[in-house]
């Protein structure tokens, strides 16, 4: 049966404006790593995206490598565009990176000219698009020039290939160059995406205050910490958990008893406003004004469903905002 959207879905959602420019984001965007690969269900990622755009999601996230393998997310994402999706591009805001090893020799990694043009070519073919809406340089790149790099964003922008240029994992002084060679070019800037939960505070040195400055959105990625702010490390490791494996970003070593503590002492704080621990941590990121959307990954619609409940309590008070940072502070 063909899919229909809910007439009601733009009715929940909240939309935040992207630094000072025209384009809105969903409060809650959703990220299409290591759910959407040729490894996964297609009917759960179809499952996972219908859920999203029903309920007012309109930003989907993905990069040139999501899979696994590399590639398959994006191929999958089109896919399923030209299936479900076809008559409703126009309500989506679509993005894709490049700057991380795509392929074999110099021309497949970091931030060169023909890299970022020859990867977003490859990625509007797997997608089966004309462009994208945003399009990032993924993490900065030591041995080019940022001038290059910058270009060929400005580039893409007036090629028609993607609307909007991005950077992710630049830190603030790159960043600042980074926004200032933009400006110039006269493809300003629209967002950044840093990695931003409590556990990793770092944007909050000089990073959320230059955003803010330059008028530029911000969309943190690994809100809760590769799942350790979720109610599965209440009670230990479990056996199916990512800090289980012997591979992955999250280990059972960073697992400690005084990390198991603060957990414990968070999600009673989340339970005194009405939240799971998972709902808090994106609720905690979205109570600053210059977040503009937060990113969510998904397994299953379930969990889709469960994160965008953080929207029903995005206010703190200031003796919860303490309580938080005493408690983080313990470690």
């Amino acid at each position: 049966m063909p899919y229909t959207p809910s007439s009601s879905r733009y009715n929940n959602m909240q939309y935040r404006r992207c630094g000072k420019s025209g384009l809105k984001l969903s409060a809650v965007s959703l990220g299409l790593w290591h759910n959407f690969g040729h490894v996964d269900q297609l009917e759960n990622c179809a499952e996972i995206l219908k859920l999203a755009f029903d309920s007012g999601i309109t930003h989907f996230d993905l990069a040139n490598n999501y899979g696994p393998p590399p590639g398959s997310a994006e191929e999958n994402f089109g896919r399923l565009m030209k299936r479900d999706f076809q008559g409703y591009r126009d309500e989506m805001i679509i993005s894709t990176k490049a700057g991380y090893t795509m392929w074999d020799g110099p021309y497949g990694d970091w931030g060169s000219k023909k890299y970022l043009v020859s990867s977003l070519d490859q990625s509007l073919k797997r997608m089966e698009l004309d462009y994208v809406d945003i399009f990032y340089h993924h993490r900065p790149d030591p041995d080019t020039p940022l001038e290059e790099t910058m270009s060929a964003l400005d580039l893409i922008v007036r090629q028609g290939k993607a609307l909007y240029a991005g950077i992710s994992n630049y830190k603030p002084a790159e960043a600042a160059q980074a926004i200032q060679l933009l400006k110039e070019l006269g493809t300003p800037c629209v967002i950044h995406q840093p990695k931003y939960s409590m556990y990793e505070r770092w944007v909050e040195d000089g990073l959320l205050d230059l955003l803010g400055n330059e008028g530029v959105g911000c969309i943190p990625f690994s809100p809760l910490a590769q799942g350790l702010l979720t109610d599965k490390y209440l009670k230990g490791i479990p056996a199916d958990s990512r800090a289980a494996k012997p591979h992955g970003f999250l280990q059972s070593d960073q697992i400690t008893e005084a990390v198991l503590q603060q957990l414990n002492q968070l999600n009673t704080i989340a339970q005194g406003r009405g939240q799971k621990l998972a709902q808090m941590a994106l609720s905690w990121i979205l109570r600053d004004d210059r977040i503009t959307s937060v990113l969510v990954g998904a397994s299953r619609p379930e969990q889709l469903a469960d994160s965008l409940k953080c929207l029903n309590n995005i206010d703190f008070s200031d003796s919860e905002l303490k309580d938080i940072d005493r408690i983080l502070s313990n470690s």
